[in-house]
């Protein structure tokens, strides 16, 4: 297990192979919930809700938060000059398309770094009917306008996943010179394993050289956005875009947290995260947006830390028995439930918890009848109702 009190996962992860490409990096992350995760089917958040999620970002520790795509809503030039105004510490960042108006707009609210994009892949330029040299004349002449106007940019390439490596370079190392500081790679429809990843980063900064910041956009198709993620930090990347609890098109984007969970504990990657306010952000926007998470995911998922088996709840008191990391590190409540697959320590636990009072020849009766009530209501009883449980046994 980890050596960090809080931390308890295999040895294995610890194994210099697996750990030395990690050693010494910090990564940061640069969360796009605000942009790509409304994107989310049937998802409309309000100039004044994405203030406060800012907000919540900005506690979290987001070291960049993208703002908005101001050219093409109203709605987001009024959030991005109420974020302005809100002393937020974050850096924040537009998002604008290889288009001098887009860029105009940038200027003209005052914002000071951008993301500038462009497809990349032969699929994409077919769809909008782009040749390979449009799309370079495009990006060359938005970026060197975004220079001249004091924006730093990062440039990035739409579906670089699927782009021939050729010209993906020969784009990227034109950016570059056009004034781009930073590179992202983007698997734009989550077209990449773990291992391609790796290999695709690996790749990118090798052309762009130790001195430019390499980053990460992934998405969730085949549920490997948080591999995908871990893995381009293994070949290089610094920076990961993503959204609070993976909201975005499709199966979502990367999950910033979920990230930087797995990096802290499996990797010992210093993470530029505070993760004990992960809950209280995936709460916030959770509200927002009006979808209800999976209880069962990772971090943020309300059965973490809940214990319903009697077979587990007899080893509650050695929480490394039962869990990878201590809910201590994500602010987390760890709790006893009572239901059909409660057990003798269930009840004891519980009651110790209510300050209730049974004789031990009860404990075998109350089980049954928790049981029972599980069975009958299909599903956990409340603490009221394992209350007047007792308070009927007691009578």
């Amino acid at each position: 297990m980890g050596t960090n009190s809080k931390i308890w996962v295999s040895e294995i992860n610890s194994r210099p192979e697996i750990r030395s490409p990690f050693e010494g990096k910090t990564v940061r992350f640069y969360d796009t919930t605000l942009r790509d995760g409304e994107q989310t089917v049937g998802v409309v958040l309000s100039p004044q809700q994405k203030l406060e999620i800012a907000r919540k970002l900005d506690q979290l520790g987001v070291s960049r938060i993208e703002a908005g795509f101001p050219k093409v809503s109203p709605e987001d030039v009024e959030a991005i000059e109420l974020m302005q105004r809100a002393n937020i510490k974050a850096e924040l960042w537009g998002f604008s398309r290889a288009v001098k108006g887009d860029v105009e707009e940038l200027v003209r609210l005052g914002l000071r770094a951008s993301v500038i994009e462009s497809p990349t892949s032969d699929i994409k330029l077919k769809a909008y009917g782009i040749s390979r040299d449009g799309v370079l004349k495009r990006v060359t002449e938005a970026i060197s306008f975004a220079r001249r106007n004091h924006i730093a940019t990062a440039y990035f390439a739409v579906d670089s996943t699927r782009t021939d490596l050729d010209f993906l370079k020969r784009i990227y190392l034109a950016a570059l010179d056009a004034g781009a500081a930073e590179i992202v790679v983007v698997d734009t429809i989550g077209a990449c394993g773990p291992e391609a990843a790796a290999f695709l980063v690996s790749e990118v900064c090798h052309w762009v050289g130790p001195n430019v910041p390499v980053h990460w956009h992934g998405h969730n198709d085949f549920g490997m956005a948080t591999a995908c993620a871990v893995a381009a930090v293994r070949a290089g990347a610094t920076w990961i875009q993503g959204t609070i609890n993976g909201m975005g098109e499709r199966a979502g984007n990367s999950d910033i947290c979920e990230i930087a969970l797995a990096l802290r504990c499996l990797y010992g990657v210093d993470v530029a995260l505070d993760l004990t306010k992960a809950r209280e952000a995936s709460a916030a926007v959770g509200e927002a947006s009006g979808y209800t998470l999976d209880a069962w995911k990772p971090l943020v998922g309300e059965n973490l830390f809940m214990r319903e088996s009697g077979a587990v709840a007899s080893q509650f008191h050695l929480p490394e028995a039962i869990e990878p990391y201590s809910s201590e590190l994500v602010n987390a409540h760890r709790s006893i439930v009572l239901g059909k697959k409660s057990g003798l320590d269930s009840i004891d636990l519980k009651c110790k918890e209510l300050g209730l009072s049974i004789q031990p020849e009860q404990r075998g009766p109350v089980l049954a009848a928790v049981k029972k009530r599980s069975i009958a209501k299909r599903g956990l009883l409340t603490d009221d109702e394992f209350r007047q449980l007792i308070h009927a046994w007691s009578d």
